[in-house]
């Protein structure tokens, strides 16, 4: 028994407790719920033959991505509780995907790095879901992508939406 989708909310001047803005902000999640179902199924498929999760794939994609990244430093990214990253970094670590290494200045800090075994992983997970937003991108149109990450800025919480911000120039 599927849903069928109610019509489409014509686009307007909005005001919070109109019935219309309601219907479109009702739409929006619902989209983003679909979306979100959809562009974490294709990981969820791979990461599952590694008896992995999503927090897995986070602490994968962001390690990646800052190579020398401390404990701590993704503990802030993922908001998740200590015991929570322990446990999956953990494992990650004893699977040998991600490699912990002692900080030069802070001996007591650890820096992450994906292995080359999480390097790989992180490429396929990578491949998959750039191909969901290349395909998503191609039939939007580029007139559409900066309204979209304009939009996905707005939703992003204001402290981590300068992680996206143009770095000032200077040394």
């Amino acid at each position: 028994m599927g849903m069928s989708p109610p019509a489409e909310p014509e686009a307007g001047p909005l005001t919070d407790d109109d019935e219309m803005h309601q219907a479109q902000m009702h739409r929006a999640m619902e989209l983003l719920f679909f979306a979100y179902r959809d562009f974490t199924a294709v990981a969820d498929a791979l990461l599952a033959d590694f008896g992995f999760g999503r927090a897995h794939h986070r602490a994968l994609y962001f390690v990646g991505r800052t190579p020398g990244m401390t404990v701590g430093e993704l503990l802030e990214v993922l908001k998740i509780t200590k015991q929570s990253l322990a446990r999956v970094l953990g494992q990650l670590v004893r699977e040998g995907f991600i490699a912990q290494d002692a900080d030069s200045s802070d001996r007591r800090r650890r820096q992450l790095r994906l292995t080359a075994k999480g390097r790989d992983l992180d490429r396929r997970l990578v491949a998959e879901q750039s191909r969901l937003i290349r395909a998503a991108y191609r039939d939007a149109g580029a007139d559409a992508v900066g309204g979209f990450k304009q939009v996905l800025m707005g939703i992003i919480n204001p402290e981590d939406r300068g992680r996206f911000e143009p770095k000032s120039g200077g040394s």
